[in-house]
């Protein structure tokens, strides 16, 4: 790894690279220490190796002083899209697009087109030729075989495509891959809402940032921040985990308060304690299938608003079923082992596991599919920790059941 001290017009090609591959395992704010002491020129070099996400999430970690001097280090072209990029929120479009260079009138004929694209393709990778008007709206979109076998002397209004898709800055990065997966558009117009052209987004960038929010979803289940690699250093990794460890610290302090509420149950009848967390386990498993199923449904478009009383419905239905049955073998077992502690209530205490089981897996059911629902619809990350919130419901939901029937049992 490079050092600070080398000065950056002497680095290695290695070097250089060295230094990328660092900041880019590290999270923004510890990249950005990485590169603050560089010349301006030089980070303006290193951001355009990186895809615009990147260099947005980096961008914006720089102090606004630094911010303005790498600006002003860039391409003018360059500079206005990062600057214009940096107005949109986190996860939506507008913090993907590149500038749009090959934009031409509609007057401009095909040998006058290819002529300007001449310059453009030294410095630039140019897939389409965008048509716009005097006010920068969008009006059609060329591609290069048509400017190649096209008579030289007809104008771009004529040989234009006028049927267009395009995404909006504002939209969020799911809902814009949902819309392209069909399209396989190597490259994406972005117009703002009076449809003039403001950038360009990649499909290749579109579906890199896509595929990089799923892989952190698992991780966002158990409160694994996003930014988080295998390379993030240890004071980092704690900076972000523990938080989420106190939270579940607490949550689990509840589950030792519906135990501890049926303290005196567990002294009269010991072998309670040997099918709790039989029980909880059991829930939580089943808790963990809805869950995976509600956030892919979501991540995929197919978790519509009208299909959420659908989706309960469904997961009430399979818990009670899979409650049923799990409910049978573990009543079988919780018979077995009062018989062989010569418990008197072994017929009971099979019947109390069964019934809690049942019950528990249906909560469990449930909860898989309303935490996630729930997160999405007071604005958070249906992801979010969302693991963690399901284990304390099913934990306290199935052992309190179990808890209270046995209590019930024990007064008849």
């Amino acid at each position: 790894m490079p050092t600070q001290a080398v000065a950056s017009q002497d680095w290695s090609e290695e070097q250089r690279k060295a230094l990328l591959t660092e900041v880019l395992q590290r999270p923004a704010p510890e990249g950005v220490r990485l590169l603050e002491n560089q010349p301006a020129d030089f980070i303006v070099k290193l951001l355009l190796e990186l895809n615009p996400e990147a260099v947005q999430e980096l961008l914006g970690e720089f102090s606004r002083k630094q911010f303005e001097t790498i600006l002003g280090a860039a391409p003018p072209e360059i500079s206005r899209q990062w600057r214009q990029n940096q107005s949109y929120p986190e996860g939506s479009i507008g913090r993907l697009m590149e500038p749009a260079l090959a934009v031409f009138n509609p007057q401009l004929s095909v040998a006058e087109t290819i002529n300007r694209l001449h310059s453009l393709i030294k410095t630039a990778f140019i897939t389409y030729g965008y048509v716009t008007d005097d006010a920068g709206r969008l009006l059609g979109l060329v591609t290069m075989r048509d400017l190649l076998f096209a008579d030289k002397s007809r104008r771009l209004q004529d040989i234009m495509l006028t049927e267009l898709f395009f995404l909006k800055p504002q939209m969020a990065l799911n809902d814009a891959m949902k819309l392209a997966v069909n399209r396989h558009y190597p490259v994406y117009p972005v117009c703002d809402g009076q449809g003039r052209l403001v950038g360009l987004v990649r499909g290749q960038v579109m579906f890199q940032a896509g595929a990089f929010e799923i892989s952190a979803q698992p991780g966002s289940m158990v409160g694994v921040e996003k930014e988080e690699r295998l390379a993030t250093p240890w004071p980092t990794s704690l900076r972000f985990r523990h938080p989420w460890l106190q939270f579940n610290l607490l949550t689990a302090f509840l589950d030792a308060v519906v135990v501890g509420f049926f303290q005196g149950t567990i002294d009269k009848l010991v072998i309670l304690a040997l099918f709790l967390p039989v029980l909880a386990g059991q829930a939580g498993n089943t808790g963990c299938q809805a869950l995976a199923i509600t956030l892919r449904g979501m991540t995929l478009g197919e978790l519509k608003p009208h299909k959420q009383k659908i989706l309960l419905a469904k997961e009430a239905w399979l818990g009670l079923l899979n409650g049923l049955f799990v409910g049978l073998t573990a009543g079988v077992g919780m018979y077995v082992a009062a018989i062989s502690q010569s418990n008197t209530h072994a017929t009971m205490l099979g019947f109390v596991v069964f019934l809690a089981m049942t019950a528990a897996c249906i909560a469990a059911g449930l909860s898989g599919a309303l935490i996630p629902i729930t997160l999405k619809k007071l604005g958070f990350d249906p992801a979010s920790a969302s693991a963690i919130f399901l284990t304390t419901a099913t934990d306290v939901t199935s052992m309190g059941l179990f808890l209270w029937l046995a209590t019930i049992m024990i007064r008849t």
